[in-house]
């Protein structure tokens, strides 16, 4: 039987421990290694496999920390760059946490032996889109971010402490007298529901590209670290910045690799992007303070600008991209640097000594998330949050190389916050009322008639990819929330069941919920910020407006979104 089906007849599952970490990516792996070592009690609850889910192990490219082991850098220079590409909105607070941190945090990695890739002894560190000089290190260029959540994974398998927990849903995070005290969840093998009692909670559960069609994230990036946040009462921030990663692989079929992989060999081997006409085109597009080393010009946001423009303009390739090429470079070049992924690509039928790839424009990244200090704590005492589901440090446009850095640097200081908040509180401040509202919501699920939910999640995908996505306009934004509310009240606001043990359709409703929350925290200051500024782009508003120097804050009140400004914080937080 499902907690659905269940009803009072029987009590959940509960689980008592000081920390909770909620996702099991990068930032969360680091964050409950992090609390253990602080001496608290850790679970880490994750919906799919341990390790194995989120952003980081997907991630192919490379890390960005000022280490200065092959040239002069220092964490400033990082940060200097960081807010550079943020256009005004970083929170200086998180931006330097991030920066100076991030050297200590890779050293640790390399402790770990995680495997950077080294030069004459020394980490090695490749130049990247906004950066002012070799700054990123890799393990190689297609095999990062599994290295680094394969090396997290094993700290976990060596660290006591940590209770670990797959496939579980978080529902809800639990309440009392407004502090965060655990969660609410659905063990989604078995149908039961859990509660989860715990002094501090930690959300890591990534960001929210996967409410675009086309995408780079894991399978349940649809934003539900955000809305289980604003559910208990935090604060979103930035959440209209959706970053587009510029070449996603379009064409020939490519099956079993990454479709973002082609960045790292864009700017280490120099390949050229070329419109239909065969003519490279990114110069056209370069501004006067876009860095370049003559190879690789655009920041991401600019490439995707380019990228979409060229295809408006009828200059787009067949399948309605770019041409990337490599055929400029001797074979023997593209060997050397792609190493076995040439016979990977070769498999797939494509030949890059011979013929270009087609690339365009993915949903890669969200530079919004959770507003915290710089503890990690949002406005709801004893709840956390770590990695991309932090919001502010990034401002309109994250420079590249900063995701696995921010996993690293924030999962390990929000994991010990957490724990330090944890350990300091003599009693948990757990109550089983807390989790009553959302036991009474799973408990509410039925077999009634709705719409089909996994179209309904397709079609969200597809309005958010055509009317939210790279390029805005009001007639668009209007649009959206349009369709977004009446998707809401289709889906109506008591669960659906199947009735059955697993409850996929049970699941998608509770998907839904989060999703269309989510859908709306991005549309609604969307629609508002009248201005282009990073990776929000209005072509109904194509300049930058200083007054638009601000940051959106979205809450959440009686239900509904409400969307207030805030000027972004300044000044330096002890890393």
């Amino acid at each position: 039987m499902t907690a659905a089906a269940n009803n009072d007849a029987m009590a959940p599952t509960h689980i008592e421990t000081d920390v909770l970490v909620i996702g099991a990516g990068g930032a969360g792996m680091y964050a409950a290694l992090e609390a253990a070592k602080a001496g608290a009690s850790v679970v880490l609850a994750d919906r799919s496999l341990i390790g194995r889910g989120g952003a980081t192990v997907m991630a192919q490219m490379t890390v960005a920390a000022a280490l200065g082991e092959q040239t002069p850098d220092h964490w400033e220079y990082h940060l200097s760059d960081t807010l550079a590409a943020g256009r005004g909105l970083c929170d200086e607070r998180m931006a330097a946490l991030l920066c100076e941190d991030g050297p200590r945090r890779l050293r640790e990695m390399d402790g770990w032996k995680v495997g950077w890739a080294r030069e004459d002894g020394h980490i090695k560190q490749a130049q990247a889109p906004g950066h002012d000089r070799p700054r990123c290190a890799y393990v190689d260029f297609l095999s990062t971010g599994p290295a680094v959540s394969r090396t997290l994974r094993t700290q976990l398998n060596n660290a006591n402490g940590i209770r670990r927990i797959g496939d579980l849903m978080i529902v809800d995070i639990a309440l009392r007298n407004g502090e965060a005290c655990g969660a609410t969840a659905l063990h989604l093998t078995t149908g039961q529901a859990v509660t989860l009692a715990a002094k501090a909670v930690v959300i890591a559960t990534g960001g929210l590209t996967g409410l675009y069609r086309r995408n780079s994230a894991s399978s349940n990036m649809g934003g539900d670290g955000y809305a289980l946040a604003l559910r208990a009462g935090a604060e979103l921030i930035d959440m209209e910045f959706v970053q587009f990663f510029p070449i996603g692989h379009l064409a020939p079929r490519l099956v079993g690799m990454d479709p973002i992989m082609w960045d790292p060999f864009r700017y280490k081997l120099g390949g050229k992007l070329l419109n239909a006409e065969m003519r490279e085109f990114e110069q056209d597009y370069a501004t006067q303070d876009t860095r370049s080393d003559g190879r690789y010009v655009l920041t991401r946001d600019l490439a995707t600008y380019a990228i979409t423009r060229e295809v408006e303009a009828g200059r787009g390739s067949p399948a309605g991209g770019a041409y990337l090429s490599f055929q400029h470079l001797p074979e023997a070049d593209i060997r050397s640097a792609f190493g076995p992924v040439v016979d990977r690509l070769a498999a797939n039928g494509i030949d890059l000594a011979k013929h270009p790839v087609e690339v365009a424009p993915i949903a890669h990244y969200h530079m919004g998330g959770v507003r915290a200090d710089e503890t990690l704590q949002t406005r709801v005492p004893g709840l956390y949050v770590s990695g991309e589901a932090v919001g502010g440090a990034n401002g309109a446009n994250r420079l590249s190389g900063n995701a696995i850095t921010e996993a690293l640097v924030f999962g390990a200081h929000a994991g010990r916050n957490a724990a330090q908040r944890a350990l300091q509180s003599s009693s948990t401040k757990w109550q089983p009322q807390a989790a009553g509202p959302t036991l009474d919501l799973l408990r509410s699920a039925h077999k009634r008639d709705v719409p089909n939910l996994a179209a309904v999640v397709a079609e969200l995908k597809g309005l958010m990819a055509d009317l939210v996505g790279p390029f805005r306009t009001e007639p668009k934004l209007r649009s959206a929330i349009k369709a977004i509310e009446r998707l809401k009240a289709e889906i109506g606001e008591v669960p659906v069941s199947s009735a059955a043990v697993f409850d996929p359709v049970l699941v998608d409703w509770l998907d839904l919920r989060n999703m269309l929350l989510v859908a709306q925290s991005v549309t609604v200051p969307a629609l508002a910020r009248t201005e282009s500024r990073g990776a929000h782009q209005r072509e109904d508003y194509p300049g930058l407006d200083e007054s638009w120097g601000v940051n959106q804050i979205v809450a959440l009140s009686n239900g509904k979104i409400e969307l207030s400004r805030s000027a972004p914080v300044t000044g330096r937080a002890a890393a």
